[in-house]
């Protein structure tokens, strides 16, 4: 019988990727990584969860104190780049470095297991010219997420497995009731682990930097109000300014080190151009000439045509068809070929 190490947050989806992998005939261990105190997934109120859930299913359940692990590569990360004045992207970070690196070493280490699974909407293909594993797009384009899956290597690739990727959210949900987990009705997470832990982004960053007041400057530098640290903003948010114009302005760059929060119309944070550095070429080797793909520089934004320049270092330049709005240095831009992850990177500098 095959065995699978199921990493249980104690949400819907992770259990029911645990309870289609029992019924497929695998021998399922769960595995919860403690990250931090509060409530929410991943959370000592998740852990709860996820050990009911293990026992409803009849399976061992482990839990790693991951903590520490958490605090040296996503808390620090987070207040690092916030301080220097950008926005930093923890999820991809954290499915590298806290979940899928650790997890992958553990099952193999402590428990002579191959294999791991997760409840995440993404799908994995190995193909045979390349003789490489390819990331691809859920079915659910709803819920894809493939976009905070990019910086996985190679060998957590060949490790993992999604269960979920061939299913549609609402399609989970009835599979988990079919098996009657407790968790089929409960509410989605609808925000970062750390945003549901401690209220909100502002509240978790002034925990860990102080307040330092400056100016909200145009791009001519004439100030227009004041602001209580650069950490509070982030490139093409609108609200919250606090500034009376007869146009919306948007906030189009970050100055940490003059310590000013820049601002202009809606067109100046339109950019045809970025770099973008800490590239992982995912599922292709890494080209040495430019290709043509469509590139999400959020979540939630649509994948748009793009030309994908190599540069050295692990960084490459993205050259957009259209100009594109609020392109955000901290976050990922992953570019793809159809439903296949070519490659990802964390945005430099907007040019």
């Amino acid at each position: 019988m095959d065995k699978v190490v199921v990493g249980l947050s104690g949400g819907v989806d992770s259990s029911t990727a645990a309870a289609i992998l029992r019924s497929r005939g695998y021998e399922v261990v769960g595995l919860t990584l403690w990250l931090m105190k509060g409530k929410g997934q991943c959370c000592s109120e998740g852990m709860v969860d996820a050990a009911e859930l293990c026992q409803q299913l009849g399976i061992p359940h482990h839990v790693v104190d991951s903590r520490e692990v958490f605090e040296a590569n996503i808390i620090d990360y987070l207040v690092a780049g916030y301080g220097e004045g950008i926005t930093p992207l923890p999820c991809s970070a954290c499915n590298k470095t806290v979940k899928f690196g650790p997890m992958v070493k553990y099952a193999r280490e402590e428990l002579g297991i191959d294999k791991i699974a997760t409840g995440h909407y993404a799908q994995i293909t190995y193909d045979q010219t390349s003789r490489r594993y390819q990331l691809r797009r859920a079915v659910d384009r709803n819920k894809d997420q493939s976009y905070f899956l990019y910086d996985l290597s190679q060998e957590m690739l060949a490790a993992s497995v999604f269960p979920l990727g061939e299913y549609v959210k609402s399609e989970t949900r009835l599979i988990a009731a079919s098996y009657g987990l407790k968790t089929a009705d409960k509410p989605e997470s609808q925000d970062l682990c750390l945003v549901e832990s401690h209220g909100s982004m502002q509240t978790f960053l002034d925990k860990y930097i102080a307040p330092k007041k400056g100016d909200i400057v145009d791009k001519e530098g004439k100030v227009l109000g004041q602001h209580d640290g650069v950490h509070h903003y982030t490139i093409g948010q609108r609200k919250g300014l606090g500034i009376a114009a007869p146009e919306p302005l948007y906030v189009v760059g970050l100055d940490a080190v003059s310590n000013k929060v820049i601002v202009g119309d809606r067109t100046s944070a339109d950019k045809n151009e970025c770099t973008a550095n800490r590239v992982n070429w995912v599922s292709i080797d890494e080209p040495v000439t430019p290709i043509r793909a469509e590139v999400q520089i959020r979540y939630r934004s649509s994948a748009v045509p793009v030309t994908v320049i190599p540069l050295e270092n692990s960084r490459v330049k993205l050259v957009f068809d259209e100009p594109q709005f609020s392109i955000t240095p901290g976050q990922a831009a992953v570019w793809y070929d159809g439903d296949v992850v070519l490659g990802g990177g964390i945005i430099e500098k907007q040019t």
